[in-house]
């Protein structure tokens, strides 16, 4: 069979991540890509990572003639996982290119799990969901051998002949991940990527993924791809991977792009150990929580092995709404955690979400004196947003209308009602950027660089100040 992979994350079609310019390579595809050229099937990839449009899709389409297009979406990245309406309808439009060659389409992706309705309306023939490697070659092998077999196959929705959809019993998830081949990176224009990077950070950045899952249970936090479950890579398998990847492309960055990194008791230890047995020399970003971080003495073998900068959910400043997420942290960690991470060198950056459910302004003040108290190096902020089978969704799925998914990732709107509205957090957003930025500026005792910039912080910081007092 010959399968051409695709995705459906156009960079150009997201304003905010294409000026930033930081691109990472569709992990997940290349990760099913492997599987399906280890087993015999001939493989291509579209990567339509820097694409002007979904037609691009025609031209490999017609040169490589395949009998299968997979829309396989990256699940290792947050920002497939956000369902952002302008991916999905380039999805659609690359299903229908695919039909139109005579291809039989299958679509993995978050969205689609989501909506899966939706996507068999516009030309997918199988939907997968859940972890989709092994599902994907079940389906590709018994579609090669003509089977009429697909609903005794774990993990697929589909319409059988009479028009009913059909969603079949889940897959159970992969345990040993050492035995997946590495993802399929020469299929890739890496040259691409690298240039891309150098121009935007000066440096090259790649992604790596450790493990599949999360275990923990913060009730906002969609996982419909590796859910609950928790498994990992051996620390062995992880830096073979970086060795050959150190090797072939010269990269001088890595994001580990799990959703919690070295949750594994003794993981990261062995993981210096090794990085530092191989003379590896890289920096690296990951993402964990602060009660984590103060567990099994893991922060200084992270320094050891190169690590830069550790993202932490911290969410609010406020204990109330923490525990109304279910997050399963306090504040005191979070500020115990920064400190631990600042006293080895590593940078501290925190994930910020405004506007959950019954969000009070004494709420948001408490957010704001824990980046004036605790001065992380940098801050992710987001409005709360409702995914399916999530338990937030089901406390606010009534009140979504027609919007229900953001149109890329600086969309912010808040789709539900709350203490303030869509506006008042829009502005928010801005008022906490400027606030950071001129407290930051600040605590470099203004640098030469910064001193030419606070008067424009500070300028910003009041004027939205005033309108929120005002809202």
């Amino acid at each position: 069979m010959r399968v051409l992979f695709t995705h459906s994350y156009f960079l150009k079609f997201d304003p905010k991540q294409w000026k930033q310019m930081q691109p990472y390579a569709p992990l997940g595809t290349l990760y099913a890509a492997a599987l399906l050229r280890e087993s015999g099937m001939e493989v291509a990839l579209h990567d339509v990572m820097f694409c002007d449009e979904p037609c691009s899709v025609e031209k490999p389409l017609a040169a490589f003639e395949p009998d299968i297009l997979v829309v396989y979406d990256d699940g290792f990245n947050y920002l497939t996982k956000m369902c952002l309406t302008n991916m999905r309808v380039a999805a659609f439009e690359m299903c229908w290119i695919g039909k139109q060659h005579g291809c039989k389409v299958i679509v993995c992706s978050s969205d689609a799990t989501d909506h899966f309705e939706k996507y068999l309306d516009n030309h997918a023939d199988y939907v997968i969901f859940g972890e989709g490697e092994q599902t994907l070659l079940e389906l590709v092998s018994g579609l090669e051998e003509e089977k009429n077999n697909a609903k005794e196959i774990a993990g697929i929705i589909f319409r059988d002949d009479k028009g009913k959809t059909v969603q079949t019993q889940p897959r159970k998830v992969i345990h040993q991940l050492d035995e997946l081949p590495l993802p399929a990176w020469d299929l890739v224009d890496v040259a691409a990527y690298k240039k891309a990077w150098l121009g935007s950070m000066g440096y090259f950045s790649i992604n790596v993924s450790t493990t599949r899952g999360c275990p923990f249970k913060c009730n906002w936090c969609a996982k419909p791809i590796y859910g609950n479950r928790y498994n990992v890579r051996s620390p062995e398998h992880v830096v073979g991977e970086l060795t050959l990847l150190k090797e072939k492309y010269g990269f001088e960055h890595v994001w580990f792009c799990d959703d919690i990194f070295g949750l594994k008791p003794g993981w990261i230890k062995k993981f210096s150990e090794l990085v530092k047995a191989g003379d590896l020399h890289f920096r690296f970003k990951i993402q964990s929580r602060a009660d984590l971080l103060l567990k099994d003495a893991q922060v200084e073998p992270l320094a050891d092995a190169g690590c830069e900068t550790v993202w932490i959910g911290a969410e609010s400043g406020s204990q109330k709404i923490l525990d109304a997420m279910d997050k399963g942290i306090t504040t005191a960690q979070i500020t115990e955690a920064t400190l631990v991470l600042k006293k080895y060198g590593i940078k501290v950056a925190y994930f910020l979400q405004f506007g959950y459910l019954g969000e009070t302004r004494d709420d948001i003040d408490k957010t704001l004196t824990m980046l004036s108290e605790n001065r992380p190096d940098d801050i992710g902020i987001s409005v709360s947003y409702p995914l399916p089978g999530t338990k937030f969704y089901d406390m606010v799925g009534e009140q979504l209308k027609q919007k229900t998914n953001w149109t890329d990732s600086n969309d912010l709107a808040l789709m539900f009602r709350n203490t303030f509205d869509a506006r008042f957090y829009r502005n928010l957003h801005k008022y906490v950027h400027a606030f950071f930025r001129k407290q930051k500026a600040i605590a470099t005792r203004f640098s030469a660089k910064q001193i030419v910039r606070v008067p424009y912080y500070l300028l910003q910081e009041r004027w939205y100040r005033r309108y929120l007092n005002k809202r």
